[in-house]
């Protein structure tokens, strides 16, 4: 048979997959990207790129007879001003430049279609390791309480909700409150960000909630556990980990049980729905005219930030959760969920994409107001939004709790802010 190729992005992940296609007793070549993949992937034949070697990585996969190739590992989006591009980047430009727009997912797929454009046939880790596959049912050794189960349900429901915003992978519920909502932070660093706050350690109670969103490109994209997020989860007061069962790799299976069943924390697979959403479905809001307040109007690129914004601050609405969302480009960047906005706004500068850390501002604000929200909050979320570089911010509620925004525009207009409120009738 020929060999299969591994285009390797940082993790245990490529390694694995070597392993286990080597052991089915078939040749590969691993493309190991300089930065992202780990040196034990030197194990197998292997050629080292960076990131903008289209051409080499093109060549070198049909050099080595590779029809066949799969995506895996982790990687950071680069900064575009530290790519290395080669001739096979530049001849691909027309193609290559559409791919960076939009989410994860968009991104992921438009890659996937260019490379199938090259000849090759893009398998996922699943289909070439279905070993590493999450099953439905209980995969360690700890029972979750009916309570948990619940809150892993309501997790489910969130990430459901959230679907067409092409966001919310892992969700952290406890008690039937939702604690964390990933952005694009990644489950272990929304878990670390959960640690770090006043969360009850003892008894634990909770889970983590994950898996890939309704229609995710799971050839290159299949959400991961292994023994840190389970190490995480603890470290977060949880009682558990529940991941949509067919939908998730479990990495290091053996280490991460016997830590999750030394601990007394609970690992279930839960069956649910991998397919693509209906139309609309996702998003509870329907388009409605906002009013500027002040002098700055939204750019059609701030109007498109805000649509995608509304969506997810509806979307968490309707599973009873009053969020707000940071947007740019389309990208959803950080959500709020259990924590206070201004923390939201402070850890969504250092998410911004694709190495844009200019003077230009970008990106919008998208809150619910909330009743009795005091005019020196709303003050602080402008002076923060301001102070991250974005755009604008939009804001949707009862009329009776869009009070203070309603008098903020000269505020607005002295920190470069636009401000549109989206009033709701009550």
């Amino acid at each position: 048979m020929t060999p299969i190729g591994i285009l390797a992005g940082g993790g245990r992940l490529p390694l694995m997959l070597a392993q286990s296609i080597a052991a089915r007793g078939r040749r590969v070549h691993i493309i190991a990207i300089v930065g992202e993949a780990e040196g034990a992937i030197a194990r197998f034949p292997h050629t080292w790129v960076h990131w903008g070697e289209v051409g080499r990585i093109v060549a070198t996969l049909r050099k080595q007879g590779c029809g066949e190739l799969v995506i895996a590992g982790a990687v950071r989006r680069p900064d575009l001003l530290k790519l290395r591009p080669d001739l096979g980047l530049l001849k691909s430009l027309p193609q290559i430049v559409p791919l960076l727009g939009g989410g994860d997912d968009s991104v992921l797929r438009r890659v996937v279609g260019f490379l199938e454009g090259k000849g090759f046939n893009v398998r996922g880790a699943h289909e070439v390791a279905p070993e590493l596959v999450a099953a439905d049912g209980m995969i360690g050794k700890v029972r979750l309480s009916a309570c948990e189960l619940g809150d892993a349900r309501l997790g489910f429901a969130v990430r459901r909700a959230l679907a067409a915003s092409d966001a919310g992978q892992a969700v952290v519920v406890a008690q039937g409150r939702v604690l964390a909502i990933e952005g694009v932070e990644g489950t272990d660093a929304m878990l670390g960000r959960l640690a770090r706050r006043a969360f009850p350690r003892a008894p634990r109670s909770g889970v983590l909630a994950k898996g890939p969103k309704p229609g995710q490109e799971l050839r290159v994209d299949m959400p991961v556990i292994g023994p840190r997020t389970v190490e995480n989860a603890l470290a977060a007061g949880l009682a558990g980990v529940v991941v949509e069962a067919g939908c998730v790799l479990i990495l290091e299976r053996g280490e991460m049980l016997a830590l999750a069943d030394r601990e007394g924390c609970a690992v279930y697979g839960l069956a649910a729905h991998c397919s693509r959403p209906s139309a609309g479905e996702g998003l509870a809001h329907s388009i409605r005219r906002g009013r500027v307040i002040g002098q700055r109007r939204p750019s059609p690129r701030d109007r498109r930030d805000i649509e995608r914004g509304l969506g997810v601050v509806d979307a968490l609405a309707s599973v009873g959760v009053a969020g707000a969302v940071v947007v740019a480009r389309t990208h959803v960047l950080a959500i709020e969920a259990g924590e206070e906005r201004a923390a939201m706004l402070k850890r969504a500068a250092s998410l911004r994409q694709w190495g844009l850390h200019g003077s230009r501002r970008l990106g919008v604000f998208v809150c619910q107001a909330r009743a009795g929200e005091s005019e020196a909050a709303m003050r602080t979320n402008l002076q923060l939004a301001a102070e991250q570089r974005l755009a604008g911010v939009a804001v949707t509620g009862a009329e009776s709790a869009l009070a203070h925004y309603e008098a903020a525009a000269r505020l607005a207009d002295a920190l470069k802010l636009f401000l549109v409120s989206f009033g709701q009738p009550q």
